[in-house]
């Protein structure tokens, strides 16, 4: 690729944050307190994040502790993720991201903004793709993962 112009993902995220901020999207982070013990984890997740700690606290949770995940984009209960990252950060929105936003009442439908194959090829390596990305979730079935989805690919 010596000599050869190529997209530069950062760049494009942030003219994207540009644009998407215009319109007032933003960045939201959802916090919450992590347990390992999967009895107690259903309870937890329901409650609201001021009354997690205490819950931990009464269940022998002698450090609970505080984590949070983000988002790129938050409006009106739709999540956006632009992605021009390594393949693992796809599996990470989707599985991760807006599945917890999805069963935390943040989000009704998470959408998925990736670069098609053609403008990937135009990228640095690495980079995912929208129709390897649609294949893989194709081929974990129509629930997986369990939050609607809406997977874009873009190109210039």
């Amino acid at each position: 690729m010596k000599g050869r112009l190529l997209y530069n993902p950062s760049e494009l995220n942030r003219e994207f944050n540009r644009l998407f901020n215009q319109k007032n999207w933003n960045e939201v982070r959802y916090t919450y307190y992590v347990t390992t013990n999967y009895s107690i984890m259903q309870e937890l997740i329901s409650l609201p994040l001021e009354k997690q700690k205490e819950f931990l606290i009464k269940r022998g949770v002698t450090s609970p502790i505080l984590s949070y995940k983000q988002t790129d984009f938050v409006k009106e209960n739709i999540a956006i993720e632009v992605q021009f990252g390594k393949y693992a950060f796809v599996a990470y929105d989707l599985f991760v991201k807006h599945l917890l936003f999805y069963t935390g009442g943040v989000i009704n439908v998470g959408i998925e903004i990736l670069p098609v194959k053609s403008m990937q090829s135009e990228m640095s390596s690495g980079v995912a793709y929208y129709e390897g990305e649609v294949y893989n979730i194709l081929r974990h079935g129509r629930n997986s993962p369990p939050v609607p989805l809406l997977i874009m690919g873009i190109a210039p």
